[in-house]
């Protein structure tokens, strides 16, 4: 098996609710040897064309839509060539009730292993210090049957088969792999049935069931150890 290699710190072993702009590790392959490695990066992409970070606005680029990845000025380059795993034992996403309420639901694979979203990382410079700040994007496509009940836009789920073509860096950059970028089976998912997720979903409606915002953005995750994804040694 492959050896990998990490520059993400030690963290707690949960996190329900993962945000955007905060930092969470993903799993990309090294450009010096080519093999998986852990790194931490901020959730939002920050494009390496960026001349100003507060060009960036608000949470616009904590996902891609698969449709338009390929001429998106933000992610057309990090797709052909820069290409990552957002492990996740989980996400959200909200249904709205009514125009003032959402509930919250929870979707697991359903062998309980962790998911893989595919996902985009850049590498920005800022032109005021020299500092480079690296991020990442999940990328989004249309809902699977499951997903539909409650929302029509899903995370893209990566089957394991597939893992090495996507984090592939020296793959043709003039056809990159766009054909994985599908819904995930619906029958490979299921609604969380985790006490501990369900516990969280109950906090989450209590304190936003008068709320006209809700609590986590759009495909909110849930993060689990990463190792499940990088082959060890």
């Amino acid at each position: 098996m492959p050896r990998c290699s990490t520059t993400a710190p030690r963290r707690r072993s949960w996190d329900y609710n993962v945000a955007p702009t905060t930092i969470q590790t993903i799993v990309r392959n090294s450009r010096d040897n080519k093999e998986r490695e852990l790194v931490s990066l901020r959730w939002g992409l920050i494009p390496f064309i960026t001349k100003n970070i507060k060009d960036v606005k608000g949470l616009s680029t904590i996902n891609a839509r698969a449709e338009t990845i390929g001429t998106a000025r933000s992610f057309r380059e990090p797709f052909k060539k820069r290409r990552c795993l957002v492990p996740a034992s989980g996400f959200y996403e909200w249904k709205r009730l009514d125009e003032k309420n959402k509930q919250p639901f929870a979707f697991d694979l359903a062998n309980g292993k962790m998911m893989a979203f595919a996902g985009l990382w850049d590498a920005w410079k800022d032109p005021a210090n020299g500092q480079w700040l690296q991020s990442y994007t999940i990328i989004t496509t249309d809902a699977n049957e499951l997903m539909a009940k409650v929302h029509d836009r899903m995370p893209v789920i990566l089957h394991l088969g597939d893992f090495d073509r996507w984090l592939e860096r020296d793959s043709d950059p003039a056809r990159p792999p766009i054909d994985l970028l599908r819904p995930f089976p619906a029958g490979e998912m299921e609604p969380s049935k985790s006490p501990k997720t369900w516990q969280r979903q109950e906090q989450l409606t209590s304190r936003g069931a008068k709320a006209s915002a809700p609590l986590a953005p759009s495909n909110a995750y849930r993060y689990r150890s990463a190792a499940a994804l990088v082959p060890s040694s």
